[in-house]
């Protein structure tokens, strides 16, 4: 999942939203955050969904799953448990 922070930064901008006002409606702290934005950590799965939904982000998008071709296993797994979660949230 590394690798998207530069796409969350560049979506966050254009909302004219500051990095502490994400992490409040995420909720995490603003130091976590960074971090994601950073690509330094990764976010939980519920994390994510939330930072989607804030940002008006679609997860195709963001993770690139765009290209099946080239997921693993483990990133199929990803994919199925990515598409629960925005089925219980929708």
């Amino acid at each position: 999942m590394k690798g998207f922070g530069a796409k969350i930064i560049r979506a966050r901008e254009e909302l004219g939203l500051k990095q502490t006002e994400v992490a409040a409606q995420i909720p995490m702290n603003q130091s976590n955050y960074s971090k994601i934005e950073r690509d330094l950590q990764e976010p939980s799965m519920e994390q994510l969904q939330q930072i989607c939904r804030i940002l008006k982000l679609d997860c195709n998008y963001l993770l690139e799953l765009d290209d099946y071709e080239e997921l693993s296993k483990t990133d199929l797994e990803l994919l199925k448990d990515i598409k629960q979660l925005i089925k219980k949230y929708k």
